[in-house]
């Protein structure tokens, strides 16, 4: 097992007018699963493959525990792939398809037998061992994928968003099963998804990234309640924070009709404007006789055990004064329904303040 480093690491396409992946950063524990996450395009994926050397850095190194891996085949690496498309032979079975790379490796047959039936039965496999891959479903197939990476008993596990091609609902148990295998192998672990909700409950740290670029790296709890900036506030959540572009006027953000009084701190940063940012559920709902702002339902999703309210802040009058779209966490009974206006106040000690100028955090 080992660290994994990425140490100004930068990958240009050729005829690329910037690079895909800038100067990244990012120190990978061993035995830790990270997790690369953003929106398309914003080089998590390339970063991904730049470890399993399956893209070459333009400049900067990729470490692997104390060895410079820059240039380093990806045969020589030890890391194992898993990828979105699953890649199994069809015409060979699941026994087969977790020994081909232990073969190429001319390993002792004793050795792959004893390897994929001990992978085969950590994943629930072994009973599919003579299936061939056509008459397999699409989980047991991510399984089969996961089996061939593991019987290598590689330094360094890479998965490419290997969910992305399974139903909602497999997909929840399969994060689950993948992340209980990451800590029970405790091999490091670099995973890529688009889902910031997969991320989240997968990884040790997430990384969050833009542009090519880190915007920030922490815990799951952390990178939720204490952003670096209003990308990741509003990348990482679901439904995602608001984010409110109000004036400032005397220490006071205006919130519509509602009034603000910033911290010290932030109001002496803030200058004319300021984002505010309050999540679903950092919203109280209140009688329209208490201060608050008042939002015109335009739709409810209900999810079972709670509800979310999507409208748009009105004044008096009934005029849109925010181009927002603002989420609120109802009490599960609550039942609006379009066109119905309810009255709410945000949760001072929840809110999140950012420069209008930079986005960064104003602490």
């Amino acid at each position: 097992m080992a660290s994994v480093t990425f140490e100004n690491a930068t990958r240009t396409f050729s005829g690329a007018t910037k690079p895909a992946v800038d100067s990244l950063n990012l120190h990978i524990e061993d035995g830790e699963c990270v997790v690369l996450v953003g929106p398309s395009g914003c080089g998590k994926s390339t970063s991904l493959r730049m470890v399993a050397g399956l893209e070459p850095t333009t400049s900067g190194r990729i470490m692997i525990g104390d060895k410079d891996m820059t240039g380093v085949r990806p045969r020589s690496r030890d890391v194992a792939m898993v990828f979105q498309s699953y890649a199994l032979y069809p015409n060979m079975t699941v026994a087969q398809n977790m020994a081909f790379a232990l073969e190429n490796m001319k390993v002792s047959k004793s050795e792959i037998q004893e390897r994929v039936q001990w992978a085969a039965k950590m994943l629930e496999l072994d009973q599919l061992l003579e299936r061939k891959p056509s008459a397999l479903s699409g989980g047991q197939r991510q399984r089969v994928a996961m089996g061939r990476a593991i019987v290598r008993k590689p330094t360094v596990f890479c998965m490419d968003e290997p969910l992305s091609n399974l139903d909602a609902k497999l997909r929840v148990t399969m994060r689950g099963e993948i992340a209980n295998l990451q800590r029970n192998l405790g091999v490091t672990t670099v995973y890529v998804t688009h889902d910031q909700v997969e991320a989240m409950t997968m990884g040790d740290r997430v990384a969050v990234m833009r542009d090519g670029k880190l915007q920030q790296v922490d815990t799951p709890e952390t990178l939720y309640a204490k952003p670096n900036n209003a990308f990741v506030a509003g990348f990482i959540g679901s439904p995602s924070i608001t984010l409110f572009h109000t004036p400032v006027d005397a220490g006071n953000a205006l919130l519509g009709d509602y009034v603000i009084t910033l911290p010290r701190e932030v109001a002496a940063k803030a200058g004319s404007k300021v984002i505010v940012g309050v999540r679903p559920e950092s919203w109280d709902v209140v009688a329209p006789s208490e201060p608050g702002i008042a939002i015109r339902t335009n739709h409810v999703e209900l999810l079972g055990s709670q509800s979310f309210l999507y409208g748009e802040m009105v004044a008096a009058n009934g005029v849109t004064t925010t181009p927002e779209r603002i989420a609120v966490l109802l009490h599960r009974k609550a039942r609006p329904v379009p066109g119905d206006v309810i009255h709410v106040r945000p949760q001072l000690d929840e809110v999140h303040f950012f420069d209008a100028v930079t986005q960064e955090a104003i602490r």
